[in-house]
């Protein structure tokens, strides 16, 4: 119903942030992650939102970048997990870190979410392992990053091998990628020079 609100940031609070929008105050509750990266008071900024309709009341939720947004209504849809709990997710965690989390059935980097103990985070890997690919997630990730490093412009083959590889050896995928992407390479390194450069990563 309502796609994205645009206006002037009037205050922020502890769970929501109020917008002046032509004169209308609004309430837009956000995750602890984009509450912290609003810019000062009086400046224009913009959210990405989702409308929830209750018996008792009417919620808009605020996200800075779209892709939360998206990974919002999957939290949403999966069994027994509510508005405020997907805004904890998002909250202890980025959208691609739920990604690479589900992908690699990473249980214990799910359960940083405040109120999310095993049992959530199995049925959360669960219901949603089959709504993302990792090629995907790289996809999102590099898109997320907002501006590319120089020297890595896309995920390429020997990079994807070695983040694959450090999955076969026990890491998980968001740890993997992190890990890659922390190492000095270059677009001329082989798979293993990269792996050697990334396993320092890990320790």
């Amino acid at each position: 119903m309502i796609s994205y609100v645009r206006g002037e940031l009037v205050q922020a609070m502890d769970t929501y942030a109020v917008l002046d929008v032509n004169g209308f105050g609004l309430r837009v509750f956000l995750t602890g992650r984009d509450l912290s990266a609003l810019p000062p008071n009086g400046e224009e900024v913009r959210f990405h939102t989702y409308f929830m309709v209750k018996e008792d009341a009417m919620q808009l939720y605020g996200f800075l970048r779209p892709d939360d947004l998206e990974v919002y209504k999957l939290l949403l849809a999966v069994n027994g997990i509510g508005p405020k709990a997907a805004m904890g997710i998002l909250s202890a965690l980025s959208a691609d870190d739920i990604r690479f989390a589900v992908l690699s059935g990473d249980e214990k980097t799910i359960t940083k979410a405040p109120g999310i103990g095993k049992k959530t985070a199995q049925k959360l890997i669960l219901e949603l392992k089959d709504k993302f690919s990792l090629e995907e997630a790289f996809d999102k990730r590099l898109e997320n990053a907002g501006s590319v490093p120089a020297g890595s412009g896309i995920m390429n083959d020997a990079k994807t091998e070695a983040v694959e590889a450090l999955t076969a050896l026990g890491y998980s995928n968001a740890d993997a990628l992190r890990a890659v992407k922390k190492a000095a390479v270059s677009d001329e390194m082989d798979t293993e020079e990269i792996l050697k450069a990334a396993l320092k990563n890990m320790f």
